[in-house]
């Protein structure tokens, strides 16, 4: 019995640091995402730091958000399942799904806050007490004052 079940918590173990993604969405003061199947918001300004911090990794996102990165020269891999492929150290930018639905997959989460209450019907539902801030800037963007972008990873 214990060989087995150590067999399969080593395996188990071994599966779970291979399919381990950095995530990156953008939020507003409510934790919104989405409203009627749009965006809240976009800046130019975090296009370029999630252009910047994924040079050089494999970017996955959904078709609705391929333009806003189609001619940034990375590696980008669209899809609606683009969660699903994602694999060690790939980077996911999640905006029209709830990436709660993928949590475990996840090692590290860059969030990016708009700082304002946007209407939103599509919320970030993960929960963050169960994570660690490790990093917290502030920057300007090209269409806001202030963005947050602040880095978790698991405890």
């Amino acid at each position: 019995g214990c060989v087995i079940l150590n067999f399969v918590t080593n395996c188990h173990n071994l599966l779970s640091e291979v399919f381990k993604t950095v995530l990156i969405v953008c939020v507003d003061d409510s934790n919104g995402m989405m409203f009627n199947s749009r965006r809240q918001s976009r800046d130019k300004a975090v296009c370029e730091r999630i252009i910047n911090i994924t040079r050089g990794k494999r970017l996955f996102m959904g078709s609705y958000s391929m333009p806003l990165f189609a001619d940034c020269g990375n590696e980008i891999i669209c899809g609606e399942n683009f969660a699903e492929l994602a694999g060690k150290d790939d980077f996911c930018f999640a905006e029209d799904i709830d990436p709660a639905a993928f949590e475990s997959k996840i090692q590290k989460i860059i969030l990016y806050k708009w700082n304002r209450r946007y209407p939103s019907d599509l919320k970030f539902t993960i929960e963050l007490s169960d994570w660690l801030l490790t990093e917290t800037t502030d920057f300007q963007g090209s269409s806001h004052e202030r963005i947050t972008e602040e880095v978790y990873v698991r405890q």
